[in-house]
């Protein structure tokens, strides 16, 4: 039996219709050529970025993670505790211990050597000094004051001469009484002062040559002492002097006695550092589970330095694939909301994903903005309202301006997401950036002036403001400390947001340009008739420009009605036929009746001077800087149609001249 030609073709009919629809529902749907998409060099880029910026950004998420992210007087949001047992050193106690270490090392004195050699010296040499002295008054004056000489004690001293020599009895005897000086330090007062205020036990006398010996400190003696005299007849009778002798040496150690010993602070500072070097470092240990703050406690700075040597001590006591572990889940996080990051740009945002430089513009944008959450975050936790918020309310900024809302608010919210992941941040906290990523957007339709950014960072920081206080109430305890943090962090948060509008202010013709958009506050600059483009369209081509105006009006009404931009094709429109500055009188518009120079001019020549006002205006464009969002109007608003006046006229003459 015969097949029916006509059942046939509808059954490949619906099998073709039912592939495209396959193909559509489930690829297509998204305006998005998969197959087309896997050849273009643009994945490869797109893969080494998203690469890099998993990296990168998964990198300072691991490193702020295993920060203590909490600072000195601030609330604590959460009770802590310590995860394994361990010892820390005791800073205090263990200062302590090496100051009371430092008073008690010996201070150390060095010998005046001058004035002791020159005392054993005077001493040793005066019996030969007056052996050969009649009587008192023929000594010295100085030398008698010093002795205190008196016929009996000069007598006594001539007796130790021995046909011209000092007896060797006399020589021992103030050699002994060197020896007992040497450790008998005689101070002045106010190095007495001191010694007998500190808490040091002994001293230390030193000598050049010799070693150095510690002496108890009751051995000190002022020099000022109304007891010297005494302790100096103890001293020469230790030293075998009786009598006579006794008295002459007392008189001369007693004479303007100076100190024999100097206080040595660079030898007394290294001998307290030595003694206390030697103190073993006091130790703490703390227990498993043992409390380091509670949710609702002002930090303190041990707390703080506690819960940062946990964190460590955590970290170096664990195996080495669970510290790991742990990073790598911190990595997979970044990589899903960079891979979702992705993914929209794929499907929603043709503009971006088909210019691999706007692809790492963006992800630079966005890798910059999360490192400087992250880092300031830790460096300077008390900033954490500001530092963490403002920098993903930026980038929504950026994108609102540089592309449209859509994206801002998709981009700022997976931003966001990236920051609490790597900021431990809680939920509340990503509510605050939606919040203000949710406000930057509805305020960022059109930039056409500078009010709108203005009002854009007042209210972003009214937004962020109340949402901070309204967090902090629900996180913290009411107290009054809590609350005074609260205010603290919003007022914070709302300087954010206004920081936010300043910068985007500032920086918003670098925006533009590294973006390449045209701003609606650079479209109205353009729309000035003092710009000096327009102006040579009104001085040289007068009828050029109202034709122009009035196509501008039409085709701004045009674009409004059907939610178009309508101030970019007002621009646009005016600045279409510019080219025409170039030969005026060339157009129509700008002729005087009754004379046009295209009476002279053939068909094909007209028509090369009235196409070619196209090719002039792009160069005027890229000459005055025009925005390339302009350049369009300018090289397509004739199309690719005839210009059907001088067609005609060349068929006009084209049949006369057969007709000829």
């Amino acid at each position: 039996m015969p097949r029916d030609p006509s059942r046939t073709s509808s059954k490949t009919r619906r099998g073709e219709l039912r592939r495209t629809i396959r193909r559509g529902g489930r690829l297509g749907s998204l305006g998005v050529d998969w197959q087309a998409l896997r050849r273009t060099p643009a994945v490869g880029w797109g893969l080494l970025i998203w690469g890099v910026f998993t990296i990168v950004v998964g990198a300072a998420a691991m490193w702020t993670r295993e920060q203590p992210l909490v600072a000195v007087g601030r609330i604590a949001h959460e009770t802590r505790t310590v995860r394994t047992t361990f010892e820390v050193v005791d800073e205090q106690a263990t200062d302590r211990e090496r100051e009371k270490a430092r008073q008690q090392a010996p201070r150390v004195y060095q010998l005046n050597v001058g004035e002791h050699e020159k005392l054993i010296a005077e001493l040793e040499n005066l019996p030969r000094a007056v052996a050969d002295v009649v009587s008192v008054d023929d000594v010295e004056a100085g030398l008698r004051e010093r002795f205190g000489l008196t016929p009996d004690t000069l007598a006594a001293i001539q007796f130790q001469v021995e046909q011209g020599q000092v007896r060797e009895s006399w020589s021992q005897r103030v050699r002994k009484l060197g020896e007992n000086l040497l450790v008998t330090p005689l101070l002045d007062p106010t190095e007495y002062q001191v010694e007998n205020t500190t808490p040091n036990v002994d001293v230390e006398l030193r000598r050049p040559g010799g070693p150095s010996r510690p002496v108890r400190k009751g051995n000190v003696t002022n020099v000022q002492s109304a007891q010297l005299r005494d302790e100096m007849i103890a001293l020469a009778a230790r030293s075998t002097f009786q009598g006579s002798l006794l008295e002459v040496v007392v008189n001369r150690l007693t004479w303007q006695p100076k100190p024999n010993y100097l206080f040595d602070q660079a030898a007394t500072t290294a001998a307290q550092d030595i003694q206390a070097a030697h103190v073993n470092p006091q130790k703490i240990t703390h227990t498993e589970r043992e409390i380091i703050f509670r949710r609702g406690d002002v930090v303190k700075a041990e707390q703080l330095e506690l819960f940062a040597t946990d964190l460590r001590k955590t970290r170096a006591a664990a195996q080495p694939w669970q510290v790991w572990l742990g990073r790598a889940s911190v990595l997979g996080l970044v990589g899903a909301v960079a891979l979702a990051l992705a993914g929209y740009t794929i499907l929603f945002c043709p503009r971006i994903r088909r210019n691999p430089l706007r692809v790492a513009a963006v992800a630079g944008l966005l890798g910059a903005a999360a490192l400087v959450a992250c880092w300031g975050t830790a460096v300077q936790p008390q900033l954490a309202a500001l530092v963490a918020i403002a920098p993903t309310v930026f980038v929504s900024v950026i994108l609102a301006i540089a592309y449209e809302r859509r994206v801002a608010l998709a981009y700022g919210s997976l931003h966001g997401l990236v920051v609490c992941v790597g900021l431990d941040q809680p939920v509340g906290m990503y509510a605050l950036m939606i919040a203000g990523v949710g406000t930057a957007v509805w305020q960022l339709k059109e930039v056409r002036d500078r009010n709108t950014l203005i009002r854009m960072g007042v209210l972003e920081g009214l937004a962020l403001g109340i949402g901070m206080l309204i967090a902090g109430v629900l996180e913290l305890p009411v107290t009054p400390e809590a609350l005074e943090q609260t205010a603290w962090d919003a007022s914070l948060a709302a300087f954010g947001g206004l920081l936010v509008g300043g910068i985007t202010l500032f920086i918003l013709p670098t925006v533009e340009r590294a973006f390449d958009i045209t701003t609606g506050m650079t479209l109205i600059e353009l729309r000035d008739p003092k710009q000096p483009l327009l102006r040579q369209l009104q001085q040289r081509a007068p009828g050029t420009y109202n034709h122009s105006l009035n196509v501008a009006s039409l085709a701004e009404a045009a674009a409004d009605s059907i939610g178009c931009n309508g101030l970019l094709t007002y621009v646009g429109a005016l600045y279409h036929d510019i080219g025409k500055v170039n030969k005026p009188d060339y157009f129509v518009e700008n002729q005087t009746p009754g004379f046009n120079k295209h009476d002279k001019l053939s068909p094909a020549m007209s028509l090369l001077v009235i196409v070619g006002h196209v090719k002039d205006g792009m160069e005027l464009a890229r000459e005055f800087g025009l925005p390339r969002a302009l350049h369009h109007f300018i090289e397509a608003h004739h199309g690719t149609t005839l210009v059907e006046y001088f067609y005609h006229r060349a068929r006009k003459q084209a049949a006369a001249a057969d007709l000829g």
